[in-house]
């Protein structure tokens, strides 16, 4: 079983900047895909960006260019850091969990989940 724990959400204005961090606990994190979902109000979960155990990134179109996903292994934790935020990057950001090598867009593929963290940015 794995534990996620997300923390660094907030209230931002357009075009400000927020690091959103996930802590694992519970399994060796570094054999692990993670990824960070979003969910808008009244709209469906989204994936943003997701590393696989190594690091390799992939990114939504929708925030190339703007936010990197990274990991430190030794600490257990997953990063999103979000630069020029849009007010329709406002959403409950999940952090994700999946046991192997290869990292999914599917939420489905995901067994683990954070509770999620709020991010507001205003315009």
């Amino acid at each position: 079983q794995v534990q996620l724990v997300e923390s660094g959400g907030g209230l931002v204005q357009a075009g400000g900047s927020l690091r959103l961090s996930c802590a694992a606990s519970g399994q060796t994190f570094s054999g692990f895909a993670m990824a960070w979902f979003r969910q808008a109000p009244g709209k469906g979960r989204d994936l943003a960006a997701t590393t696989t155990w190594s690091g390799n990134a992939y990114y939504a179109n929708s925030v190339k260019g703007r936010f990197t996903i990274s990991r430190d292994n030794a600490k257990n934790t997953v990063y999103l850091q979000m630069n020029s935020l849009k007010p329709e990057d406002t959403a409950v950001y999940y952090c994700a969990a999946r046991q192997g090598w290869a990292a999914y867009l599917s939420q489905n593929e995901y067994p683990y989940w954070g509770q999620g963290t709020q991010v507001t940015v205003s315009s």
